[in-house]
């Protein structure tokens, strides 16, 4: 068999993006980099610690806490072995490696709480669809080492403040409790027994999860399982006093916040190791479902993440004692592509406010030193030193809408000089290179 690529003209590239992942250029990777900023800043004040955890982890890390029978590990985990012999996963979520490092690097001798935060991408083998992706970004908050209510509803308001920033104000929450141990094991005894009397109802993938794991059947989105679920036992009537004391104190929270729920009994999440609090976040649908009946019938509304508490999660991982934790995914391409996300511009872009314009080989030879006192100033400016056309460079930066062109010619080398011209009233001025610093400055 040939393993010549296939031909450019007839197939395009030879090599393309992997199937659920892409490039991020110019606007998009500025899009992307806005919203880390600000969610980073906002994240700052309310006092979380920026953490980077590795992109590999040992593949034990993800299977032993996040379930073996959940979708994440069952079919979405890529995983590879090394020449030896080491088994790892690249990072579907961040909350197991980052409950890994606190356990690593001694956090429990910290004051407690630790609060905890990171961004990046994520990697999971699912369907690739709008807003969803095989490398996926996330922003992600933790705190680790307290059971209080306090700390779930301060996750809940910090991502309700991010969205509110970027402009996605209609976002509303769903909630449940998942109760603690006790609780979760009783609910466990009763959905099987529910779903035992309809089994043959239930599609294929649940029949086997009825075996293993039963709350994941909650979690299915085929519309036999959807049935059913409707008439199935809430973890909520299972609930001990403690877990109903905990899960009124956030909805009281909540509601003196002005933050709008709705408790969603079927709630819980996807990964195995949530307990007591879970939620997820949404916005709504604007588009319309052309093959309904009705005149402007609407979608689904659009889940842009969610999270929930994990305090079993680190005697897991290896902890001497339970760790009570709770933290939050923010679902990053989602929410950048959602309606009404108002673009925030990052830092590291900066709008041109001049175009710098060079002429000859002498003045093309300074340039990157001109340019240098202009950066060193926080003057932010366009150029195109590969052209040399007095005409096409001003063209360029009437197109752009730049207020200021700096001009280096032959005459300026020689006089160690710049010509400022003021491009909407054409009026300029000659300043001495040790003085633009200051000059520009002054501009407005």
């Amino acid at each position: 068999m040939s393993t010549r690529p296939p031909d450019k003209e007839t197939s395009g590239p030879p090599y393309q993006s992997v199937k659920g992942m892409r490039d991020l250029i110019g606007e998009d990777w500025f899009r992307m980099q806005g919203f880390f900023e600000k969610a980073s800043e906002i994240a700052l004040y309310y006092g979380f610690t920026p953490i980077e955890v590795p992109m590999l982890e040992d593949e034990q890390v993800f299977i032993r806490t996040i379930g073996e029978t959940s979708e994440v590990v069952s079919k979405e985990l890529y995983s590879l072995q090394t020449k030896g012999g080491s088994k790892l996963a690249i990072r579907p979520e961040f909350t197991a490696g980052i409950v890994r490092a606190y356990i690593e690097h001694g956090m429990q001798t910290l004051p407690q709480p630790v609060m905890l935060m990171t961004y990046g991408p994520l990697f999971r083998h699912d369907k690739p669809q709008r807003g969803r992706y095989r490398e996926l970004y996330q922003f992600g908050m933790e705190i680790l080492g307290s059971d209080r209510s306090i700390n779930d509803v301060t996750i809940i308001r910090v991502v309700s403040d991010i969205l509110n920033e970027v402009g996605l104000t209609n976002h509303f929450y769903k909630i449940n409790s998942l109760g603690d141990k006790d609780c979760r094991m009783n609910h466990k005894k009763a959905l099987i027994a529910y779903y035992k009397r309809f089994q043959k109802d239930l599609s294929p993938r649940s029949r086997e999860l009825l075996k293993t794991n039963p709350l994941r059947i909650l979690d299915s989105k085929e519309p036999s399982d959807v049935a059913l679920k409707e008439e199935a036992p809430a973890s909520m009537s299972y609930l001990s006093g403690p877990s109903k004391q905990h899960f009124k104190e956030v909805l009281e929270c909540l509601e003196a916040l002005n933050i709008a729920y709705e408790v969603d009994p079927a709630l819980v999440r996807g990964l195995d190791y949530y307990n007591r609090t879970v939620f997820e976040y949404f916005i709504p649908n604007q588009e319309t479902d052309e093959s309904a009946d009705n005149d402007k019938p609407q979608r689904e509304p659009i889940a842009l993440g969610g999270g929930g508490r994990y305090d079993y999660l680190a005697k897991i991982l290896g902890a001497k004692r339970d760790v009570p934790a709770v933290g939050v995914g923010m679902g990053v391409d989602r929410i950048t592509e959602g309606s009404g996300y108002k673009f925030v511009c990052p830092r590291v872009q900066k709008k041109a406010r001049g175009y710098f314009i060079q002429l000859g080989a002498e003045a093309k030879m300074r340039s990157l030193t001109v340019i240098e006192v202009l950066r060193t100033a926080k003057f932010p400016i366009a150029h195109s030193l590969s052209k040399d056309s007095l005409g096409a460079q001003l063209g360029r930066a009437e197109e752009l809408g730049i207020p200021y062109a700096i001009i280096l010619g032959q005459k300026e080398v020689m006089e160690n000089s710049v010509i400022v011209r003021n491009m909407q009233t054409r009026s300029q001025d000659s300043v001495k290179l040790e003085k633009l610093t200051e000059y520009v400055k002054k501009l407005k």
